[in-house]
């Protein structure tokens, strides 16, 4: 659960690590206090893995990237303002070159309503942040083209982003692999001694049953 908590919605409370950390320090003192000195040491149980839990981990890994690429593209305002600048600001079509790309940004993200349809006497214009045609428009409240085209920014990076941390995460477990190569080396020269000592015990076996029986017999397999 705090694994969850802390992956999934790191974006929405960058703090949230830290305080785990923390959290975790205290606890496995406070275990290692009660192992030692108030509960009976518990029985070891072998295991090769963490069994299920790997599954579940890697995919709460996976729905963390996923929620964590919606929570930055839908509540930052850092896309809205890279299409503003290369689309409709005073230096589109130009990339960006200075603070002054950005002019206008405020006034182009807010639309208008008018307070009449609220049934009021005032005459005049609210501002909203939304990208909605003015009310003097033909197609009045209906989304601009630039509502779209921040939509479309905002799926575009989502899916950047996606594949951009699951390939630096494929990169990572490629580099440092799950059983170490001194690891790898000794588990296979085991297997080498074992399948030596069985082909040595099945000769033994052999020559024994020969000399049991009268038959001649040597060193070499049969």
């Amino acid at each position: 659960l705090q694994f969850g908590f802390t992956t999934i919605f790191v974006a929405a409370f960058p703090l949230a690590p830290l305080l785990a950390l923390l959290n975790n320090i205290i606890e496995i003192r406070l275990d290692a206090y009660k192992f030692v000195t108030q509960w009976r040491r518990p029985l070891p149980a072998r295991a090769m893995d963490i069994g299920i839990w790997y599954g579940i981990l890697e995919g709460i890994g996976v729905l963390a990237v996923i929620t964590n690429a919606f929570v930055i593209a839908i509540t930052s305002d850092y896309i809205p303002r890279l299409v503003y600048v290369f689309k409709y600001g005073p230096c589109a079509n130009q990339g960006y070159i200075q603070e002054k790309c950005l002019t206008g940004y405020v006034n182009g993200s807010l639309s208008f309503f008018s307070m009449a349809d609220f049934d009021s006497t005032d005459k005049g214009y609210c501002r909203y942040r939304d990208y909605r045609a003015p009310p003097w428009d033909h197609d009045r409240y209906e989304f601009t083209l630039q509502f779209w085209h921040v939509l479309a920014a905002r799926l575009a990076f989502i899916i950047v982003f996606e594949h951009l941390v699951f390939g630096i995460k494929s990169f990572i477990a490629y580099l440092i692999p799950d059983m170490p190569k001194d690891l790898c080396d000794r588990m296979r020269r085991e297997k080498y001694l074992v399948q030596e000592m069985m082909y040595e015990a099945e000769l033994e076996h052999l020559q024994r049953e020969r000399k049991k029986n009268g038959k001649r017999y040597h060193h070499e397999w049969p």
